[in-house]
C-alpha cells in the first residue's frame, strides 16, 4: 500500500545533531548532505510512484528515501552492500534522506531490489506512460536550475557510446554462450550426445580457446548447427527453464546463417552480411553494434543536452536520451528538440555536424529555436561558385544571378529551384565556368536543389560563426567524459534497455546534484567569513 513519507518534517527529541559538539554540526551544515536533503530529498514528488503499489497490504518503503538512496549510490559509485553499510553507519547519508537518529530505520537488500524491480516491470508493462525516473530527473534538475539562477536559452548537444553489461565477444564465443544458455534451458534427458558434450567444461576450451585462426569458419558452422538441433528439441518440448530462450535461438540463427540445400545444413554468412542490429549478446537482446569514427562498440547510445550561457555560474544537463547505438544522431536530434523545449527555454542550441539534417532544421525552426553547427559533414560542392552567391528569396525563387542578372523565368519544380537565363547574359559572363548553369536551344538554365540551398546557408554560417560555435559546444565532451570516469558509465552493471535507461537516469540526476553541490558549497564559503575558524567543506569528488 502507497503512503507518502513526511515523518522526516516531524522533528525528534533524540536528534543526534542536538548533542553535537558545535563544531562538528557547523561542518556538517556545510556539506554536501543538508543541500541533497533539501533540494533533492524535499522535492521528491512521490505521488507518481504510487502506481507501483497496490491499494491493500503494508505500507510501502519511503519512496523518498528508496529513490535518494540510488542517486546517492551514483553520486559516490557505491556497491550495494557499501550503500547498504553506509546507511546504518554513515550520519551523512542518514541526514541527507531524512533520518536524524542513526539506526532509526532498517534497511534490507532486497527492499533496494524489490524497489527497482518494481519500477522496471511497471517502465516494460506501460512504454506508453511517462517515465518515472525522466520525470523525476526533470523536477529536481528545474529546481537546481531556479535555485542557481540558470539560463536555459542557450543549450548543447551531443552523444556518446556505452556497453551494458555484456563481454566483447566474436561470433564464435557468441554463438557458444547462446547455444550453452539454451542446452541448460532444456532437461538432460532430451539432449542428444552432441549436445551433452557442451556442458563439459573443455568443449568450450576446444571450440573457443585452443581453435586455430584457419578454423574459425567450421567451429562457427558446427556452433550453428547444434543452435538448430537443440532448437528442435525445444520446440517439441512441453516447458523450458528459460521461457525466452526458443527466440534468441530463432533470431539468432536467422541473423547469423543460411541453410544449405546440398549439404543439409546451416551455412555461416560473412561478416559484411550481419545486420548491424544483430543480437550481440545472449543475456541482451536490446544491445545494438555500431562503428563511430574508427570506434567500434556493442551497446547502447546516450544523447544529452546542458545550458552553455557563459553568464551561467554552472551547467546543468537538461535532457538525456537513451536509444540503441544504431540510432542516428539525426534522428535523436529530431526526437530530443520538442521535449528539450517543452521543458526549457531554450532558444539556440550547438551541436556537432552528425545531427545535421534539413529534418532536423526544420523541427528547430517549429519549436523557436535556432541551430549552431560545429561543422557539416559531407563533401562541399564541387563548383566553386558558392549556391548563396544566388539571390534567393524566401520561398526559394532565385530572383538574380551572381552577376546580378535577373531570370527570364523561374520557379520551383519538385525538389529543384529553376531559373531561365538569357543566351547573350551567360555567354560573356565571367561566372559561367564555375556556374551551376547549363546552355539550352534558346536560354541557360540553372537547376539547384532546394536542400543544397539550405545546405549552403549552414555551411557559409559555420564558417562564419565556427570558433565560437566550438567554443560553446566544446565542453560537453568534458560532461560525457565525466559522465564515464565519475559516475561509470562507460560500462553499466546491467543489461537491456529498460534497466539502462533507469540507471543512466540515476546517473545524470547525481551528476547535476555535485555540480550544484559544488556551486552551492561554492556560494557559502563567499559568505563565511574567515576569521570563524571553522574549517570550510571540501567539494564533493
Amino acid at each position: 500500500m502507497f503512503r507518502e513519507n513526511i515523518n522526516h518534517l516531524q522533528k525528534s527529541l533524540f536528534e543526534s545533531t542536538n548533542w553535537m559538539n558545535p563544531r562538528i554540526k557547523a561542518k556538517l551544515d556545510k556539506s554536501w548532505a543538508p543541500i541533497f536533503y533539501k533540494y533533492v530529498f524535499c522535492k521528491i514528488d512521490e505521488k507518481p510512484f504510487s502506481v507501483l503499489y497496490s491499494d491493500t497490504g503494508r505500507p510501502n518503503f519511503p519512496v523518498n528515501i528508496a529513490l535518494s538512496l540510488e542517486y546517492i549510490k551514483h553520486l559516490k559509485n557505491y556497491s550495494d552492500d557499501e550503500l547498504i553499510e553506509n546507511f546504518y553507519f554513515n550520519y551523512l547519508l542518514n541526514y541527507a534522506v531524512g533520518i536524524r537518529v542513526l539506526g532509526e530505520l532498517n534497511l534490507a537488500e532486497k527492499t533496494l531490489y524489490d524497489f527497482r524491480a518494481r519500477i522496471y516491470r511497471y517502465l516494460v508493462q506501460h512504454p506508453e506512460q511517462e517515465d518515472l525516473i525522466f520525470a523525476s530527473f526533470l523536477n529536481l534538475t528545474k529546481n537546481f536550475i531556479k535555485e542557481a539562477g540558470i539560463s536555459t536559452e542557450d543549450q548543447r548537444m551531443d552523444s556518446t557510446m556505452f556497453m551494458s553489461n555484456i563481454k566483447k565477444a566474436g561470433r564464435i564465443a557468441l554463438a557458444f554462450d547462446i547455444l550453452e544458455r539454451a542446452v541448460k534451458s532444456v532437461p538432460e534427458n532430451l539432449l542428444t550426445p552432441n549436445l551433452k558434450e557442451v556442458l563439459k567444461p573443455e568443449f568450450k576450451t576446444e571450440v573457443i580457446y585452443k581453435a586455430k585462426p584457419s578454423e574459425s569458419e567450421s567451429k562457427l558452422e558446427q556452433l550453428l548447427n547444434l543452435c538448430l538441433e537443440i532448437k528442435d528439441i525445444i520446440e517439441k518440448a512441453e516447458e523450458t527453464k528459460d521461457p525466452d530462450i526458443l527466440r534468441i535461438l530463432k533470431r539468432f540463427i536467422s541473423e547469423q546463417s543460411v541453410f544449405d540445400e546440398q549439404k543439409n545444413k546451416l551455412k555461416a554468412k560473412d561478416n559484411k552480411d550481419i545486420p548491424s542490429d544483430s543480437l550481440q549478446s545472449a543475456y541482451d537482446e536490446d544491445a545494438t553494434y555500431r562503428k563511430k569514427g574508427d570506434k567500434a562498440q556493442s551497446g547502447y547510445t546516450l544523447n544529452i543536452a546542458e545550458t552553455c550561457s557563459k553568464e551561467n555560474p554552472v551547467q546543468f544537463i537538461t535532457d538525456y536520451k537513451v536509444a540503441q547505438n544504431i540510432k542516428s544522431d539525426v534522428e535523436l536530434g529530431k526526437d530530443r528538440i520538442p521535449i528539450i523545449k517543452e521543458n526549457t527555454d531554450c532558444k539556440h542550441l550547438y551541436m556537432d555536424g552528425g545531427y545535421y539534417s534539413p529534418e532536423v532544421i526544420e523541427k528547430a525552426k517549429e519549436n523557436g529555436i535556432e541551430l549552431h553547427f560545429t561543422n557539416l559533414n559531407g563533401k562541399r560542392p564541387q563548383k566553386n561558385l558558392s549556391v548563396t552567391q544566388f539571390e534567393i528569396n524566401e520561398t526559394g525563387i532565385i530572383t538574380k544571378c551572381p552577376g546580378g542578372i535577373a531570370p527570364t523565368h523561374a520557379g520551383i519544380t519538385k525538389s529543384q529551384t529553376v531559373a531561365h537565363f538569357p543566351l547573350n547574359a551567360c555567354d560573356t559572363c565571367k561566372h559561367r565556368k564555375d556556374c551551376y548553369c547549363k546552355r539550352q536551344k534558346k536560354d541557360y538554365v540553372v537547376r539547384i536543389n532546394l536542400k543544397a540551398i539550405e545546405s549552403s546557408k549552414q555551411r557559409q554560417k559555420v564558417e562564419q560563426n565556427q570558433k565560437e560555435n566550438t567554443s560553446m559546444r566544446a565542453a560537453i565532451e568534458g560532461t560525457n567524459s565525466a559522465l564515464k570516469r565519475g559516475h561509470e558509465l562507460d560500462k553499466l552493471k546491467v543489461r537491456g534497455f529498460v534497466k539502462c535507461n533507469m540507471v543512466v537516469g540515476f546517473k545524470v540526476l547525481a551528476h547535476n546534484f555535485k555540480r550544484f553541490a559544488n556551486y552551492m558549497i561554492e556560494q557559502s564559503k563567499k559568505l563565511t567569513p574567515q576569521a570563524t575558524g571553522i574549517s570550510l567543506p571540501i567539494l564533493i569528488q
